[in-house]
C-alpha cells in the first residue's frame, strides 16, 4: 500500500518541483515609477497594479499639482515634489477651444496660422516648463536626491513623453524601462527604429502606409516640422537641465535612446507593418480585459434597450464637455435612435436631449464595450479606447480632435466611420451613426481584428511583467539595446564609408588614367625613334 501511494504521488511532485526550478524567478523588486498625467496614468496605473501584484514595491513619483496621481494609496508609496505650476485641465482649456474653432472651420487663415505658431511657441514651451521645474525642485533639494539613493531602487519605470524620468534613471545610475507610445515631441519608433517615410507616415498627418507622391510630400513636411520644433524649441529647453544637472556631454537626444527596454503600447494588429528592435516589446491592449458585471442602475437601462442595444460615447480624458451647438446637434441625433445611448458628459444638459440617452460623470468603459448588447462606440480615437474597442470586436464612429486622434481611428481598418469637427452636424452625425449599426462590414472588420489580436501565446500585461522583471534579474537589458545613437550622424549613414570608397574608386580612376597617357606617350616616343 506504501509502495503504490509513493507511486501515485512521486510524478506529481516531480512535475511541480521541475516547474519551481525552471520558473525564471525575481524576488519583489523595488521599482521608482515617474508617470506622465491624464490617460497617460490611466495606462501606466494598470501596470502599477499588476507590478504590486506580483509582489514589487512600487513608490511613484508625483507633484503637488498632480491631477490624476493621488498622494494616498494601497497599493504603491508616493514622494511628492513640491511645484508651483502643473499640467491640468484648465491649463488644457484654452488651448482646447481654440482647436474647436479651427477644426470646425470657425476660425480665419490667419487666425489658424497664429494658432499653430502659438501651439509652436507657446504652447510646448508652456507645458514643458513645469516639467523642468519639477527636475529643478528635485535636484536642487539634496535630502530628496540623498533618499532616492538610499532607497537602492532596482528600476525605473517610466513614460518618456516627458523627460523627467530618463534625467533620473541616468543620475542614480539604474535600469531604464519605458512604458511608451511618444518620446517627447514624436511617436516612439521615430527615435530608435529606421523608419522610412516612404512608407511609414508622419503622426498627425491621417495617412495610411499606402500613400501617393503628394501624400509622401505632405508626411515629409509633417515630419520636419515636427523635427524642427522639437530641435528648436522643446530640446534646448530638456538640454539645459542636462548640462546643468547631468553633465554638459550629456546629450538628451542620446540620453532617449539608453532605455533598456521600450514596452510600446501597440501591436501590429493596430500599427502598420515597420522596422523594430530587439529591445522593443510590444504590449498593445494590456488594459484590456474581459468585461465584468455592470453596476445595476447601468445594468438596468442596458438591459431596457430589448434587441435594439447600446451606443456609448466618451470623449477621453480632456474633453467631457463641447460646444453647445456641437453637443445640441449630437444630442439631437442620439434621440432620433431606437438604441439607447450613455454619454460620458459634463457640460450643460442639451436641450434637444431625448429619453434614451443617459448622461454620466464615469462609466465602466471596458465593461460596457464587452457588453453583449453594446452595439456601437462613439470616441475621440485616443489610444486606450479604441485598442478597448478592437479587443471587444465593438465598430466606432469616430471623432478626432487632437494629435494622433485620427490616425489612431485609421488603423481600425474598417472598423470605423471617421467624421471631422469641420463635417460634424445632427444629419451627418445621425448618418454616420446609422451606416455603422446597419452596415455589417464595420462588425465583421472589428471582430476580425479582435480574433487577431487575441491569438497570441502570451497575453500583453504578462508579457510587460515578463520583461520588467528580466531587466530587473538581469540588472538592465544592455545585450538588446543598440549602441547606433553614439555614432555621428556621418557615421551612422555611412557617409565617410562612402566618400572613403568614391575617394579610392577616383584613384584608381585616376591611376588607370595615368598609366593610359604614360602608355600612349611611350607608344608616341618610340614611334618617332622609328620614324
Amino acid at each position: 500500500m506504501l509502495i503504490r501511494f509513493t507511486q501515485s504521488i512521486l510524478p506529481p511532485l516531480l512535475l511541480l518541483t521541475t516547474l519551481f526550478l525552471t520558473a525564471p524567478v525575481c524576488h519583489g523588486g523595488k521599482i521608482l515609477v515617474v508617470p506622465v498625467e491624464g490617460s497617460h496614468w490611466v495606462n501606466m496605473d494598470i501596470l502599477v497594479r499588476a507590478l504590486q501584484s506580483q509582489g514589487h514595491s512600487i513608490t511613484v513619483l508625483r507633484t503637488t499639482k498632480s491631477w490624476y496621481i493621488k498622494e494616498e494609496s494601497s497599493y504603491y508609496n508616493s514622494l511628492t515634489v513640491t511645484v508651483s505650476e502643473g499640467i491640468d485641465k484648465e491649463f488644457l482649456k484654452p488651448i482646447q477651444q481654440k482647436v474647436f474653432a479651427m477644426e470646425r472651420g470657425k476660425s480665419s487663415t490667419i487666425d489658424v496660422i497664429q494658432l499653430q505658431f502659438e501651439l509652436l511657441t507657446t504652447f510646448m514651451p508652456k507645458a514643458i516648463k513645469p516639467l523642468c521645474e519639477l527636475v529643478e525642485a528635485m535636484f536642487e533639494d539634496q535630502a530628496f536626491m540623498r533618499r532616492l539613493n538610499e532607497s537602492q531602487f532596482d528600476l525605473i519605470l517610466t513614460d518618456p513623453a516627458w523627460g523627467v524620468g530618463i534625467m533620473l534613471a541616468y543620475h542614480l545610475q539604474l535600469p531604464l524601462v519605458y512604458n511608451v507610445r511618444w518620446v517627447v515631441t514624436m511617436e516612439g519608433h521615430l527615435t530608435l527604429a529606421p523608419s522610412p517615410l516612404s512608407y511609414i507616415p508622419a503622426t498627425g498627418t491621417g495617412l495610411t502606409d499606402k500613400m501617393t507622391f503628394s501624400q509622401r510630400v505632405k508626411s515629409m513636411f509633417v515630419h520636419l516640422l515636427a523635427k524642427l520644433q522639437h530641435r528648436m524649441l522643446l530640446k534646448p529647453l530638456y538640454q539645459a537641465m542636462c548640462d546643468k544637472y547631468l553633465s554638459p556631454k550629456v546629450d538628451f537626444d542620446d540620453l532617449l535612446q539608453t532605455a533598456d527596454l521600450w514596452l510600446m503600447r501597440v501591436d501590429f494588429v493596430f500599427e502598420f507593418p515597420r522596422p523594430t528592435m530587439p529591445n522593443v516589446v510590444y504590449m498593445g491592449g494590456f488594459q484590456c480585459k474581459p468585461a465584468k458585471p455592470l453596476p445595476q442602475d447601468l445594468e438596468d437601462f442596458v438591459q431596457s434597450s430589448d434587441e435594439h442595444g447600446v451606443i456609448i460615447m466618451s470623449l477621453g480624458t480632456f474633453v467631457s464637455e463641447l460646444p453647445s451647438d456641437l453637443a445640441e446637434d449630437i444630442a439631437g441625433a442620439f434621440a432620433e435612435l431606437p438604441q439607447k445611448v450613455i454619454w460620458r458628459y459634463t457640460g450643460d444638459r442639451p436641450s434637444t436631449l431625448g429619453n434614451n440617452t443617459l448622461l454620466v460623470d464615469w462609466m465602466p468603459q471596458n465593461d460596457l464595450l464587452g457588453h453583449p448588447k453594446t452595439k456601437l462606440f462613439v470616441a475621440h480615437g485616443g489610444t486606450n479606447g479604441v485598442q478597448e474597442a478592437l479587443y471587444h470586436g465593438v465598430p466606432v464612429v469616430g471623432i478626432p480632435l487632437f494629435f494622433d486622434q485620427h490616425d489612431n481611428l485609421l488603423r481600425l481598418r474598417g472598423g470605423a466611420q471617421i467624421i471631422t469637427l469641420a463635417m460634424l452636424n445632427k444629419d451627418s452625425f445621425l448618418q454616420a451613426l446609422q451606416e455603422v449599426l446597419h452596415v455589417p462590414s464595420y462588425r465583421e472588420n472589428m471582430q476580425r481584428l479582435s480574433r487577431l489580436h487575441r491569438d497570441q501565446p502570451m497575453e500583453p500585461l504578462d508579457r510587460a511583467l515578463f520583461w520588467i522583471e528580466f531587466v530587473m534579474r538581469h540588472k538592465g537589458a544592455a545585450h538588446l539595446r543598440t549602441e547606433s545613437y553614439k555614432m555621428p550622424w556621418y557615421s551612422y549613414h555611412s557617409v565617410d564609408v562612402m566618400m572613403f570608397l568614391l575617394a579610392v574608386l577616383v584613384l584608381m580612376l585616376l591611376i588607370i588614367f595615368a598609366l593610359i597617357r604614360c602608355s600612349l606617350r611611350l607608344c608616341g616616343k618610340s614611334k618617332s625613334k622609328k620614324d
